[in-house]
């Protein structure tokens, strides 16, 4: 523990945290609309793509100097990195498919991590400015995207993404067997307070659950576009 800056849960910095990944997305959008300008959109896609992609960098070259070296515990096998990977995709690309993987593992997975931080480290310790650009870095990326492109989910994104995050379990879990890092939190519940913290203490059945929670969050986040969509179509005129 970080004697002088422990973090400290929905104090001030995490607080100003929040608020800066609820309104920065709406500021750069409100850019683009109104500068009407593809470079203009560009820049912002370059910047937020750099920011998070230095930002890794940064976090490597920090835990080195840490002396933390062992390649096992420095492979980009958190859902973090995965999606942030996805998210920078999908914005040079402009692909729905990229964005449906970055709308659910972006909010479902990052979102979580941004409100119940496994983190240790308080303000203005390096660690909490890493953990955050890059948890919230993608999280401004998505949202970006739906505000300035009109993206959104559909009912076949929930069994495409399910897919990929089944490659992700799979992949991590043999990593985590093969590294005895808990990558992806497949080994053990994480230290920090999570709605993980309420699934079983055996692990077969903690790895069950960890999948009916996936669902469940996926379902939670496609809820909103249901409604929307149910809504529309009670209002359209009958022929």
């Amino acid at each position: 523990m970080n004697a002088e800056h422990p973090f400290q849960p929905y104090g001030l910095p995490h607080l100003a945290v929040i608020f800066l990944t609820i309104t920065m997305p709406f500021a750069l959008a409100v850019i683009v609309r109104r500068t009407k300008s593809p470079r203009v959109e560009r820049a912002i896609i370059a910047f937020i793509s750099a920011v998070l992609v230095l930002n890794y960098v940064a976090y490597i070259i920090f835990v080195r100097s840490r002396g933390i070296v062992d390649w096992r515990q420095m492979l980009p096998m958190q859902m973090c990195d995965w999606g942030m990977v996805v998210v920078i995709v999908a914005m040079w690309t402009g692909s729905q498919r990229w964005f449906e993987v970055a709308y659910f593992w972006g909010i479902g997975g990052t979102l979580q991590a941004v409100l119940t931080p496994n983190l240790r480290f308080g303000f203005p310790d390096w660690r909490f400015i890493s953990f955050f650009t890059s948890h919230c870095g993608i999280i401004v990326g998505v949202v970006f995207l739906m505000l300035t492109r009109q993206y959104r989910p559909y009912p076949m994104s929930i069994v495409r993404v399910w897919l990929w995050s089944e490659f992700y379990f799979v992949v991590t879990l043999i990593a985590d067997e093969l590294t005895g890092f808990n990558y992806g939190f497949l080994l053990h519940k994480p230290e920090a307070f999570s709605v993980l913290n309420f699934l079983s203490d055996s692990r077969p059945l903690y790895l069950v659950e960890m999948h009916g929670v996936a669902l469940l969050f996926f379902l939670g986040l496609y809820a909103p576009f249901a409604i929307v969509d149910l809504v529309r179509k009670k209002t359209l005129p009958q022929k």
